[in-house]
């Protein structure tokens, strides 16, 4: 079964991509959280775009990618915990604990170091939060996350079904947690104990500093509790906070080539945390 998994690894990775983007969509048009107000067309062309220019330089750069990676470590006895008796199911569960906390990481300090925010407030910059956000990413930022996970699998040593479940899993909370979807506040507050959940995540896109540098979650929400950068509810409201950034209002930077651009369009300080108010959820 798990060598027929990574056999298919693409194919795979391609149907869940589909199957959940087709999910969130139906869901997003049958119970929208927040108001549509930019066409579809507009956002979803150049979005969707990305992508298909992310998955094509990384093909192009990487002549395996980290599952494959991960099957040359595993052969070669690579990384810590090829070099550890653990039982199979062990060391899935450390590898998926400890690349969920590595991305975490990684997001933080792409919104620190202010060269990586360039490239990362691409994805910031979208002024709609849906389904297709959750794939918005600069190019450059993708080819970097990949070093970064390529370099994980080489100290880590994971087993490949780990790291094959971990991206699929990724892809697929990314477009979930960032879908413009409605979730009753009690099912929210109980799946956000172990899932960052679209209520979560969507702080992070407020143009509030204080809330765009908190909830760096992806999968797991504890990470953000642990290291204190939750943020329970927005300031104003999931209804009513603004969605993207100040310096990114136009609806021609949501275009391919303005979007690539972003990172060259001058500095915008990196967003700081300020303190905010107390609020339950």
């Amino acid at each position: 079964m798990t060598q027929a998994l990574l056999e298919n690894e693409a194919r795979l990775r391609i149907l869940v991509f589909l199957l959940v983007l087709l999910i969130m969509a139906i869901w997003e048009i049958a119970s929208p959280r927040r108001r549509r107000d930019i066409p579809r067309l507009l956002r979803w062309s150049n979005n969707l775009a990305i992508v298909v220019l992310d998955a094509a330089l990384v093909r192009l750069l990487f002549p395996v990618v980290a599952v494959g990676f991960a099957v040359i470590a595993q052969q070669n006895g690579w990384g810590l915990l090829n070099l550890l008796a653990l039982p199979q199911w062990l060391a899935v569960v450390v590898s998926l604990l400890l690349f969920d906390l590595a991305i975490y990481l990684q997001h933080v300090v792409f919104h620190a170091v202010p060269a990586l925010w360039r490239l990362h407030r691409m994805h910031h910059a979208d002024l709609e939060f849906d389904v297709t956000t959750g794939l918005r990413f600069h190019p450059v930022e993708i080819i970097l996350s990949m070093a970064v996970k390529m370099t994980l699998v080489l100290i880590l040593g994971p087993p490949a079904i780990a790291v094959l479940l971990f991206e699929v899993v990724l892809n697929a909370s990314a477009m979930f947690n960032h879908a413009n979807v409605h979730l009753p506040n009690r099912l929210d507050r109980m799946l956000r104990l172990v899932l960052v959940t679209p209520d979560m995540h969507r702080v992070h896109h407020s143009d509030i500093p204080a809330e765009t540098h908190s909830n760096f979650g992806f999968n797991l929400p504890w990470w953000d509790r642990i290291f204190g950068t939750y943020t329970a509810q927005p300031r104003k409201g999931h209804t009513g906070m603004t969605i993207g950034l100040p310096r990114f209002r136009t609806r021609r930077d949501l275009w391919l080539d303005r979007m690539l651009m972003q990172p060259l369009r001058g500095d915008e300080e990196t967003p700081r945390r300020e303190p905010s108010p107390p609020s339950g959820g």
